[in-house]
């Protein structure tokens, strides 16, 4: 018997833990989505139903062809195997509230755009909304679990808010269960995570709450994979976990700017610094900047509370992790602008991957946006394909980056192909935004036939071969990686 289920038996409690046949889950995103599809295929004895009000989004999940509105290696055979035996997608958010023992909240929490903390703090608006509903229509006691990444001590004023609306006889658990899924990797990350972390309040009840859903996990996940810990340090790790790896993105990145004007390899660099097993490999490759839901908006929250909580200097230091980040994006984009003879206005620019990262089709805070805007600016032609996102996510993100301009505006100077070497085609430059594998396969030699010369290639993501592209007869500009001397 593991550490917890001896504190739960040496405490007496009077409280059995629940045993969880029914989980809601509310809010069908990226973290919803993949997680509770997971949860449902491991645990084929509990019913699992998302919810979300979002009705396209949803009949996205349910429909007969598959296309699911969320693109992840894996997430399809998950969902064909556990939809419709024990996994649910409904709009009915109430009833899905009723019927479940455990319910998890995952809804979206962007940074605010206005008000106090505008720029730094999470909106929890969405949250907010969504524990007032479980207060509102709940009929029996629930076990509530924060799933969406949240700033510290959230939980509180969950519990203040189900505590104050809740139903005679209703009793509210809150626990804290932080996603650390890597979009790409999402579902081998669910199969085979390097930890759960499950936080709760170290009373009876929370800790009964805490066997619960480690029980849940324990069908799949080995018991000493599931860290159980206290609600606010659960809630913490989350942001600190991310906050370190976009540390390491950068650290690395303010290096291949030194590697570029010494004549170092960034790769070298890295790879040797890697070496150290106090340091290790992981997250120290050079690119154009991170970009994705949480690296960003969870160090800015970071350095809300830093500020909120009278420690200027920390949150100094945060900020400039994000600062370094934004400063690599505008040094490519100038780099690209001095490379071909300091102007690019009405030259032609295909950007090669428009979503944050490879083998995913999200798109916050992706790098081949402020690209594009800063391309724009300089009234260059933009030419972009990326092989899963939508298009109209692509003129929503474009719209959103440059507000004062009207689409049809964007629309003048940026067109979607659909293919790489269509998106090359006389092009003077070609600029590679997202690390597809596709991108490493492309006839380099029939898209520098249809480019106009010199032409260039500016790697972002340290995908291609250099030296190839070279005798073939590209100017390579490379990230990190400087003339030899």
């Amino acid at each position: 018997m593991d550490a917890l289920q001896d504190r739960f038996k040496s405490q007496k409690l009077s409280t059995s833990p629940v045993k969880v046949t029914k989980i809601c889950c509310i809010g069908a995103g990226y973290v919803g989505g993949p997680t509770c599809a997971v949860i449902a295929l491991k645990c084929p004895h509990i019913q699992v139903t998302i919810v979300d009000l979002n009705e396209a989004r949803v009949d996205a999940w349910n429909s007969e062809d598959f296309k699911l509105p969320i693109y992840e290696p894996g997430l399809e055979e998950v969902v064909r195997k556990a939809r419709g035996r024990n996994l649910f997608f409904s709009t009915d958010v109430d009833k899905g509230i009723q019927d479940a023992d455990l319910i998890f909240v995952s809804v979206n929490t962007p940074t605010k755009k206005s008000g106090v903390g505008a720029g730094f703090a999470a909106d929890l608006n969405y949250v907010e909304l969504a524990t007032r509903r479980i207060a509102a229509v709940a009929n029996s006691s629930k076990i509530v679990v924060e799933k969406s990444t949240v700033p510290c001590r959230t939980a509180e004023s969950m519990r203040t808010i189900l505590e104050a609306n809740s139903k005679p006889g209703c009793h509210f658990d809150i626990l804290s269960n932080p996603e650390f899924l890597a979009e790409g990797t999402a579902i081998s990350d669910l199969f085979a995570p390097d930890r759960v972390l499950i936080g709760s309040l170290q009373t009876p009840e929370g800790i009964a709450a805490c066997v619960a859903l480690k029980d849940v996990y324990k069908n799949w996940v080995p018991a000493e994979k599931v860290l159980t810990v206290g609600l606010w340090s659960s809630e913490l790790s989350k942001l600190a976990a991310n906050a370190m790896l976009a540390q390491r993105i950068s650290s690395i990145n303010a290096l291949s700017a030194i590697c570029e004007a010494t004549g170092a390899n960034i790769d070298e660099v890295a790879h040797a610094v890697g070496k150290d097993t106090r340091v290790g490999p992981k997250f120290l490759k050079a690119s154009v900047g991170f970009g994705g839901s949480c690296f960003q908006k969870d160090i800015l929250n970071l350095v809300y509370l830093s500020e909120s909580l009278h420690l200027p200097e920390v949150a100094a230091y945060w900020r400039q992790v994000v600062e370094m980040n934004e400063y690599q994006k505008r040094r490519f984009a100038k780099t690209v602008v001095d490379t071909l003879f300091n102007t690019i206005t009405g030259k032609r620019i295909a950007v090669l991957g428009f979503a944050f990262k490879a083998d995913t089709g999200d798109t916050r805070e992706s790098a081949a946006i402020s690209l594009i805007r800063d391309f724009q600016d300089e009234r260059a032609l933009v030419n972009v394909y990326d092989p899963q996102v939508p298009h109209d996510q692509i003129w929503l993100d474009l719209q959103e980056a440059s507000p004062r301009l009207p689409i049809e505006q964007i629309k003048k100077q940026v067109t979607i192909c659909p293919s790489a070497l269509e998106a090359c085609r006389n092009a003077e430059a070609v600029v590679i935004a997202t690390e597809w594998a596709e991108f490493r396969e492309i006839d380099w030699e029939a898209v520098y036939k249809n480019m106009n010369k010199p032409a260039f290639v500016f790697d972002g993501r340290l995908l291609v071969d250099a030296e190839k592209l070279r005798k073939i007869g590209f100017k390579v500009t490379s990230i990190g990686r400087g003339e030899r001397l």
